[in-house]
C-alpha cells in the first residue's frame, strides 16, 4: 500500500516520505492511501489518524488466519 500526502491548499499528491521529513505538523496536510499499484484508492482523503487507522485495519485482516 502506499500513502501519500499533500497541503490543504495544494492540488498534487506526493508519496509519503514519513512523519520526520514532511514540513510542519502532519494536521497541516491531507493523506490518502492507494494499492500497492496506484491503481485504486483504499482510503479516500483524510486526516493522518484515519488514514492510519484504516491502513492497521487492512494490514491485520490482510494476515489473519
Amino acid at each position: 500500500m502506499v500513502l501519500q500526502y499533500k497541503t490543504k491548499s495544494s492540488t498534487r499528491w506526493k508519496d509519503y516520505p514519513g512523519k520526520d521529513k514532511i514540513e510542519g505538523d502532519p494536521n497541516d496536510y491531507d493523506f490518502r492511501l492507494l494499492n500497492k499499484d496506484k491503481t485504486k484508492v483504499l482510503v479516500e482523503k483524510g486526516s493522518y489518524e484515519k488514514v492510519l487507522k484504516r491502513f492497521r485495519q487492512i494490514e491485520f485482516f490482510k494476515h489473519r488466519r
